[in-house]
C-alpha cells in the first residue's frame, strides 16, 4: 500500500508553538491562541526535534491514503493559524451596497428592503473599511472560510453586472446581456 505524498511530508513547528499529544487528540497552542483536534483514520502522530510527523495506519482501508493527507493538511493549518493567523477579504460591489460593523454584528445593505444582520461567531474578528471591503481574521481556517462563505451567500455576485459580495481577487465570469435588434 502506498501512502499519501502530502501526508508523509513533515510539519515544521515554529518557535513559540507548543504541541501536546494525548493519543489521537492533539492540542496546538501559540501566540495567537489554541486549537485542538481529534484525528481519525491515521496511525501514530509524533513530535521530535520541532518536527511533527504523521504515520499512515497500516491496517486501514482504501481511504487511509486520503485521511493521511487530510490529517497532515489540518495539522499544518492549525500550526499556521496559531502562529500567524489567517485573513479573508470580501469585496462588496453595487450601488447602495455597504457594510457596517457593530461589535460582533455585521449589518449589510444589499439592495433588499431590509438590512441583513449577521452575528460573527467567536474566533473570528471582522473589520469594515470604506464600507465596501470586509476583512475577516481568525486562527481557525475552516471556521474563517465558513463565515466568509455565509456572508458571500447573502448576495453572491451576479454574472451580468458583477454586483454582489465576492472574495478579493475572485474573477466573475461575465455574461453578455440582451443584444439590441
Amino acid at each position: 500500500m502506498t501512502i499519501s505524498r502530502i501526508g508523509k511530508q513533515p510539519i515544521t513547528i515554529p518557535s513559540g508553538v507548543t504541541v501536546n499529544l494525548a493519543g489521537k487528540h492533539i492540542e496546538i497552542a501559540g501566540p495567537k491562541g489554541k486549537l485542538e483536534h481529534t484525528l481519525t483514520g491515521v496511525g501514530d502522530v509524533t513530535v521530535e526535534n520541532g518536527v511533527l510527523s504523521i504515520a499512515a495506519d497500516p491496517a486501514g482501508d482504501k481511504n487511509v491514503k486520503a485521511f493521511h493527507g487530510l490529517a497532515r493538511a489540518l495539522l499544518q493549518n492549525m500550526v499556521i493559524g496559531v502562529s500567524e493567523g489567517f485573513t479573508r477579504v470580501l469585496e462588496i460591489d453595487g450601488v447602495g451596497y455597504r457594510a457596517k460593523s457593530k461589535g460582533r454584528a455585521l449589518e449589510l445593505s444589499l439592495g433588499f428592503s431590509h438590512p441583513v444582520k449577521y452575528t460573527v461567531p467567536e474566533g473570528v474578528t471582522v473589520e469594515v473599511d470604506k464600507e465596501n471591503n470586509i476583512t475577516l481574521q481568525g486562527i481557525d481556517k475552516q471556521l474563517l472560510g465558513q463565515v466568509a462563505a455565509e456572508i458571500r451567500g447573502f448576495r453572491p455576485p451576479e454574472p451580468y453586472k458583477g454586483k454582489g459580495i465576492r472574495y478579493a481577487g475572485e474573477r466573475i465570469q461575465r455574461k453578455v446581456g440582451k443584444a439590441g435588434v
